[in-house]
């Protein structure tokens, strides 16, 4: 495991914000804020285009399919990777070839010539490529803070990517309805460089990995059996999982949302996908305030609990203003529980198991996803979009009580993990 460099810490970041204190951090936020501004936008564009050329909401799910199905099959050697590479090197290829991914996308659809079957296959690209960078970008983390800040950069990075959820999709509705698809793309592929810039500039120690006798499939097998062995990490992951297959898919089929059922346009899935991005930036605020890992499984269970509650109530509006109301709430919930399990999760893991233990997170919440996606677009063209929104907010409302019933022990605090020599 390559051994972090403490950077320079920098003043006037107290409380809330106390994480970008640390120089090398603070340079891997603000990349990240920039390059996941163009992700959103690509994201609500591709939605967009494909809905414009399929009129289908069954292809808006086969194209999430696409996007996710990589992450289950690579997550948990991604999460080997996270533990047995250097972090840094390895982010700057994934993120360079995110790059060239949305270049390729931007170039098709420039020709004219773009069919879903290309946005699929991109999809399908992009998603192998996320499949290694997610756990490795959220172990380095650990890299940049230590320990005793980390679920603060964990709560500030799921600010980031929320924040870009709110801007993004709100400058991609505008670019959308004035300049078309391909001006997302293009923006997407330049934002990148926002990251590869920080990456570049950020000095971690440069000890290499030490060597690993082990097979990878080993090392896979082992990140394993230590969450099957463990409770709370267990719990935690099959809640995780239920909420990436039954009650995510929400955003998957919010193009159809927008425009059947709440009769809109372009602007209006923007603002749409902003007012969840809203709401999950108010979550991740209360949860960077938190300076305890205390009665974490108490949280996730409320949390989970009010996120399938709103999904039920989202899918029986037919307002505009109501419906964004809701997805405040949806998108608060979402990210206090995802935030406080990942935070969870990598506090509670050997050090030496870490990134492992990050991918699996990582399978059940992107890697469960395309499951979710079919199925929500199934259900969909069977019985419409609102009925399968519903279905799936009272299937996390269900789990999430069951949780909460079933597991008051989770409520107890992650203890640290003992001292281990290959950390």
């Amino acid at each position: 495991m390559t051994i972090p460099l403490p950077g320079r810490i920098l003043p006037l970041a107290p409380g809330t914000f106390r994480a970008l204190r640390h120089r090398n951090f603070a340079l891997f936020w603000t990349g990240q804020l920039v390059s996941l501004t163009g992700t959103w936008m690509q994201s609500v564009a591709q939605g967009w285009l494909v809905l414009r050329l399929s009129n289908s909401a069954f292809q808006l799910g086969v194209v999430g399919f696409c996007a996710f199905s990589p992450v289950l099959l690579f997550a948990l050697v991604g999460g080997v990777a996270a533990d047995r590479v250097p972090r840094k090197a390895a982010l700057l290829f994934t993120q360079s070839l995110a790059m060239v991914q949305a270049a390729l996308l931007t170039a098709l659809s420039a020709s004219g010539a773009v069919r879903v079957w290309h946005v699929a296959l991109l999809a399908l690209l992009l998603g192998t490529i996320n499949a290694f960078d997610v756990p490795i970008r959220q172990s380095f983390l650990f890299d940049l803070v230590g320990r005793e800040d980390l679920p603060n950069a964990i709560a500030l990075n799921s600010i980031a990517f929320n924040g870009a959820r709110l801007v993004g999709p709100a400058i991609a509705g505008l670019v959308l309805a004035y300049l078309g698809e391909t001006a997302c793309f293009l923006l997407n592929a330049v934002s990148f460089l926002a990251v590869l810039a920080g990456l570049a500039l950020i000095r971690v120690g440069t000890t290499a990995p030490e060597p690993d006798e082990g097979s990878w499939l080993g090392g896979i097998r082992e990140g394993i059996l230590y969450a099957s062995r463990t409770p709370r990490v267990r719990a935690i992951l099959v809640l995780v999982a239920i909420s990436s297959v039954f009650g995510m898919p929400y955003s998957v089929l919010m193009p159809a949302i927008a425009r059947d059922v709440l009769g809109g346009n372009q602007r209006t899935l923007g603002f749409l996908m902003g007012a969840a991005g809203a709401g999950a930036v108010l979550g991740a605020l209360a949860i960077a305030g938190r300076r305890s890992t205390r009665r974490s499984g108490i949280i996730v269970a409320v949390a989970m609990t009010v996120f399938g509650a709103s999904l039920i109530a989202f899918s029986l509006s037919r307002s505009f203003w109501l419906s964004a109301a809701i997805l405040h709430l949806i998108g608060a919930a979402m990210i206090v529980q995802m935030a406080t399990s990942n935070a969870f999760l990598q506090l509670l893991a050997p050090p030496a198991l870490r990134g492992r233990v990050v991918s699996l997170y990582t399978l059940m919440f992107l890697g469960m996803a395309p499951f979710g996606s079919l199925l929500s677009g199934l259900l969909a063209k069977l019985w419409g979009t609102p009925v399968a929104v519903g279905l799936g907010g009272a299937v996390c409302l269900a789990a999430s009580l069951a949780f909460a019933y079933r597991t008051p022990g989770h409520a107890a605090a992650p203890t640290a993990p003992a001292p281990s020599a290959s950390s």
